[in-house]
């Protein structure tokens, strides 16, 4: 049952350790069948070495698990609240890789500095507030879904695939799992080249508005040009 989604999300989650994102079972990856709602996401606890399609857990936006199925991952409340805020999105991936977290655990968003972060992210990588000690006692992981979609009021989520929670780390996605995982993976590099730019120069400005867009849009815009047709 859902073999072709359950396939899908697999792959993609074998994709964190080959590109260095994860440490022991520091990640998962979901995606989402938004014709039937089903959505299928990375066992709790699993080494990726032992990860095969059929382990993979199927469950609804309601969370109820499909017969014979693993335990999730102890994050799927937070990806559910994704999935049910924001429609336009597929897939999901959660990592602690080192200079996204190390970002998400200073607190501070990952400024865009340069074109390579512009081809992605339409601005800064926010962050999150800090959660509320009533918020990590009651419904952690839906109350960290929560202060995602709370931190994206005024921003769309097509524009900016990636955030930073608070103490916490890096949750991306995009049009498919394995999307979200390939925006994860440029998050870590993004992050990587900001630390090492303020490092060099500690008064670096943000990139100018006018060069945002040109690397942006050209990439994701309307009129958008970059690629083969």
């Amino acid at each position: 049952m859902y073999e072709e989604l359950r396939k899908s999300v697999c792959d993609a989650n074998l994709m964190l350790p080959v590109y260095d994102l994860v440490t022991l079972t520091w990640g998962n990856v979901s995606g989402i069948d938004r014709d039937t709602g089903v959505v299928a996401i990375k066992p709790s606890g699993v080494e990726y070495t032992e990860l095969t399609p059929d382990k993979i857990v199927l469950l609804n936006l309601d969370g109820k698990i499909f017969k014979d199925s693993l335990n999730p991952s102890s994050d799927t409340p937070t990806h559910l609240e994704l999935y049910r805020s924001f429609k336009g999105i597929k897939g999901i991936c959660h990592t602690h890789s080192a200079y996204a977290t190390t970002w998400a655990q200073a607190c501070r968003e990952i400024p865009c500095l340069g074109t390579t972060a512009a081809d992605y992210f339409y601005g800064n990588v926010p962050v999150t507030d800090v959660m509320t000690k009533e918020q990590i006692e009651t419904d952690y992981e839906l109350n960290t879904g929560k202060v995602i979609v709370e931190r994206f009021k005024d921003i769309d989520p097509m524009q900016m695939p990636a955030v930073l929670v608070a103490n916490h780390g890096p949750f991306t996605w995009g049009d498919n799992a394995a999307k979200a995982v390939e925006t994860a993976m440029v998050l870590e590099q993004v992050a990587k080249m900001a630390l090492g730019t303020l490092l060099i120069n500690p008064e670096q400005k943000e990139i100018t508005k006018v060069l945002l867009d040109k690397h942006y849009l050209r990439k994701h815009g309307e009129n958008a040009y970059y690629g083969q047709n």
